[in-house]
């Protein structure tokens, strides 16, 4: 059975993506809050009580956008370590460059969707979730912020040997998939690539 780190975890019942289907993946949670039960205390950027090498996935959902810019490539390495040669991490966070988009309509506090929280508008996605933060839930605010190219080069840059990433424009969210080197989806993308480059001409 394959192993996931599920970053940031929350309380149970856990929220983890339907491809780590239970049977398969066996899940380990880690969470700064002690009071959810976590098997790690700890945070994404300081994974230490993780062994090097120890998991098969990480997913890591709506975490990045509480950091810091200077704190990115710290978590992004410590989802480096934590992987095996094989591994990839799943990735998900807010599509800055759609939510800038209902900025420029003057949607700025119109309700963008509806959550388990209530209401979340563009305001609440660019600076975090204003009923939490009244409430004294100050880890909840946002920091920093990704478009999928954007998201695409930090990973790239924090040693990831390949990387899948789309918009999920409806959602406002963007979605990564950054693998290992040695995960057999690097030579499908690298066919990818080789096929994309133009063709050399013969002289």
């Amino acid at each position: 059975m394959k192993t996931v780190l599920h970053v940031g975890c929350g309380p149970l019942p856990s929220r983890l993506h339907p491809s780590f289907a239970p049977g398969q993946w066996r899940e380990l949670r880690l969470d700064l809050d002690p009071k959810v039960a976590p098997d790690f205390v700890a945070s994404i950027t300081d994974m230490a009580p993780v062994p090097g090498a120890a998991v098969d996935a990480v997913y890591s959902s709506h975490n990045l956008e509480h950091l810091y810019p200077h704190e990115v490539p710290l978590a992004l390495a410590e989802c480096v370590r934590v992987l095996r040669p094989d591994g990839y991490l799943l990735i998900t966070l807010p599509d800055l460059q759609a939510v800038a988009r209902l900025v420029a309509e003057d949607k700025l506090e119109d309700a963008a969707y509806v959550s388990q929280a209530g209401p979340i508008a563009p305001l609440d996605i660019l600076y975090g979730h204003r009923p939490s933060l009244a409430a004294g839930n100050l880890y909840m605010a946002h920091r920093t912020g990704f478009t999928a190219r954007t998201l695409a080069r930090a990973l790239v840059e924090a040693g990831f040997a390949g990387v899948e990433a789309r918009r999920d424009e409806a959602a406002l969210a963007l979605w990564a998939q950054a693998y290992m080197p040695a995960h057999p989806a690097i030579a499908r993308l690298r066919q990818r690539q080789a096929a994309a480059e133009p063709a050399l001409q013969a002289p």
